[in-house]
């Protein structure tokens, strides 16, 4: 991560972002960006994200989504986290909903 101090962020996506290709339009994204984490839908419709990776890469991974028709964001709750040691990649959870 060029020597920048990784940053973890927890998102929480309302809106339109399931049956949308939320999650994996997230995973190319993120993997992209070369952040670490996972995605998941939620049982109350919302999907939930954690990243971990550079801060600039972050919040482009935010407004990637956020612009990405046919999904759409009404509002987001985010939360920074402390980073997890030696995460090496980022995953779809396919358990949920």
């Amino acid at each position: 991560m060029s020597g920048e101090t990784p940053v973890r962020w927890r998102v929480r996506f309302f809106g339109r972002v399931q049956h949308v290709g939320f999650r994996y339009t997230a995973f190319y994204l993120a993997r992209g960006l070369r952040l670490t984490g996972w995605v998941d839908n939620r049982e109350d419709g919302s999907v939930e994200l954690e990243a971990q990776g550079q801060l600039s890469a972050l919040r482009q991974l935010v407004i990637r989504l956020r612009g990405k028709p046919p999904i759409r964001v009404d509002h987001m709750e985010v939360q920074e986290l402390s980073p997890v040691p030696n995460e090496s990649k980022f995953e779809v959870i396919l358990n949920s909903n």
